[in-house]
């Protein structure tokens, strides 16, 4: 039989073996050290392995976890693989895990496991500030129970520019007043659950023309256009202890002529430092994309990010881990003032680390919230989805069919296979009113069987739905061209807007419009139940539209 105190004795080895960072102080790392906690790489289930060698090393402090067709078990898994190699690093200092889980384009219904987080755009359109915060209280928790310890949230651009091309529904609007009210219940929401947020993109990536994932985008506007617009709510969220702020890879010229604002100490350091008392995390967007990239290779611009006043580095997903690290560490290393740098940076994270608890015994986790989530996600949908318009006045819908036959509606969805399970829920409203309901999912860039087939759904229907989707402001012509044809046969249509409300100028024919600001089974039965009268509808647009601005 196994005495009482060898049992005591070996949980207290696992214990000092486990938690041996708990003891770790600042000082005791060495420079390498001190630099690879300011260093993020991108992992996912499959690429994990290669980071291992850096992370054991203790030459990489913190890990994103990049989207996929993952389940909340695998993640977890992958999480509690990277954080054992972190235990096997010279002075054990646990990984910092940030995500980017911040809803619109960069979630779809299928990654990670983690459940489907609203845009930013739906949540200003239901006017709901406490609805908002308690969902991003919900998601933090389930985030926090996976082991994720920072997000990448809210997106704080206002997105004054009708054709920007990559923000769109991650924004929460062209009013700046509403960007700060949901931005702050968002963030005080996760910050409730425990996660960090790092607002983005500062100083603002709202009025750009060009995405900073593939070209370097400029920003005309004068000094006073930034603040009034631009900078506002980042101040807001400063002064409201917002822990982290993520710089863009974009040029302001009225704030700095030559450099991006990631590679620009007049923005991170005069401005954000200095002038709007910012003392939190400094974080850069990924380097991997062109808009750093076009300047400097990853490991350049690295560096580059560090003088200019960055504390966190987003390497990104496409580097060579050992080779890219070695080249950081010669150039932050060679004069006192880098390794200064580096020392103000780490500190920074070190005590973000132990602020977090990482550096003592763990916390217990949340338990699951699924059910709360939901109801929540439901409530918020019903309040979220906007009648643009309804010259017809044909909503609620009454249709007129003879005596003992069923009315029936053709629903026609442009939308990647992927949501394919989130469009069941539209259905459900009608066949529980005895309607026949036919429904065809068409390609997203849509063929010539897809305009047959949705032909074929409409015919005899007596009423037409369509849904669109696109992204930020770039048309699809093809979907285009096939709804407008279909508007044309049948006059007694819905149109739905599924993503990005800036598509609905390009269907004037459309008499009867609705808006969800993102594709998911709560938003579509909303607007189902809009449709028949069951509710009524509630929401507000957050942009202006050309043909709305009356």
């Amino acid at each position: 039989m196994i005495k009482k105190s060898f049992l005591l004795a070996l949980f207290a080895c696992l214990s000092a073996a486990l938690y041996a960072a708990d003891a770790v102080r600042f000082e005791d790392l060495s420079l390498e050290e001190k630099l690879g906690q300011t260093l993020t790489v991108f992992v996912d289930v499959d690429s994990a392995e290669i980071f291992r060698p850096v992370i054991e090393s203790g030459q990489v402090g913190g890990v994103l976890i990049q989207w996929g067709n993952y389940s909340l078990a695998q993640t977890s898994a992958l999480i509690n693989k990277l954080q054992s190699w972190a235990a096997k690093s010279p002075h054990k200092i646990p990984l910092l895990i940030s995500i980017d889980y911040e809803g619109g384009t960069v979630y779809t219904p299928i990654t990670l496991g983690f459940d489907y987080l609203p845009t930013n755009m739906m949540l200003t359109a239901s006017g709901d500030e406490t609805g908002a915060a308690t969902i991003a209280y919900l998601a933090g928790l389930e985030l926090k129970r996976a082991g994720v310890h920072m997000n990448f949230s809210p997106v704080l651009d206002v997105n004054s520019n009708p054709h920007n091309p990559i923000i769109g529904v991650r924004s929460f609007g062209s009013d700046p007043a509403n960007v700060t009210k949901m931005g702050l219940s968002l963030m005080n929401g996760f910050k409730a659950a425990g996660i960090v947020s790092v607002v983005k993109h500062f100083p603002g990536h709202g009025d750009t023309s060009v995405d900073s994932h593939y070209q370097v985008p400029v920003v005309n506007a004068t000094y006073r256009q930034l603040q009034q617009i631009h900078l506002a709510p980042f101040q807001q969220a400063i002064q409201n202890g917002v822990q982290g702020v993520m710089s863009s890879h974009i040029l302001y010229p009225a704030l700095d002529k030559k450099n991006i604002a990631t590679f620009s100490a007049p923005i991170l350091q005069d401005l954000l430092r200095v002038k709007m008392g910012f003392q939190g995390l400094i974080v850069t967007d990924s380097l991997d994309m062109k808009g750093a990239t076009s300047f400097c290779t990853i490991a350049d611009c690295a560096v580059r990010a560090l003088h200019a006043g960055s504390d966190l580095v987003l390497l990104g997903r496409y580097i060579k881990p050992k080779t890219t690290v070695r080249r950081i560490y010669k150039q932050m290393s060679a004069t006192p003032a880098a390794r200064v740098r580096v020392n103000q940076a780490a500190r920074k994270i070190f005590d973000l680390k132990k602020q977090l608890g990482l550096l003592s015994s763990p916390q217990e986790k949340p338990a699951p919230i699924d059910q709360a989530y939901r109801a929540a996600l439901e409530q918020i949908s019903d309040k979220a989805v906007t009648l643009v318009r309804d010259r017809a006045q044909l909503l609620p819908f009454a249709p007129q069919v003879q005596r003992g036959r069923k009315p029936t509606v053709c629903a026609v969805f442009f939308a990647p296979a992927r949501f394919a399970d989130q469009l069941m829920s539209f259905t459900k409203p009608f066949l529980q009113k005895g309607w026949t309901i036919r429904s065809y999912n068409a390609a997203l860039t849509p063929k010539a069987v897809d305009a047959r087939r949705a032909r074929e759904c409409a015919q005899g229907s007596d009423l037409l739905v369509v849904t669109s989707l696109q992204w930020a402001d770039k048309t699809n012509i093809n979907q285009k061209n096939i709804i407008l044809a279909l508007f044309k046969e049948h006059p007694r249509h819905v149109f739905i807007s599924t993503m990005s409300p800036y598509d609905i100028p390009n269907y004037p024919q459309a008499d009867t419009v609705l808006a969800t600001y993102g594709l998911n089974k709560y938003v579509l039965q909303t607007a189902a139940n809009i449709i028949l009268g069951n509710v009524k509808p509630q929401g507000h647009l957050p942009v202006a539209l050309p043909e709305e601005e009356e």
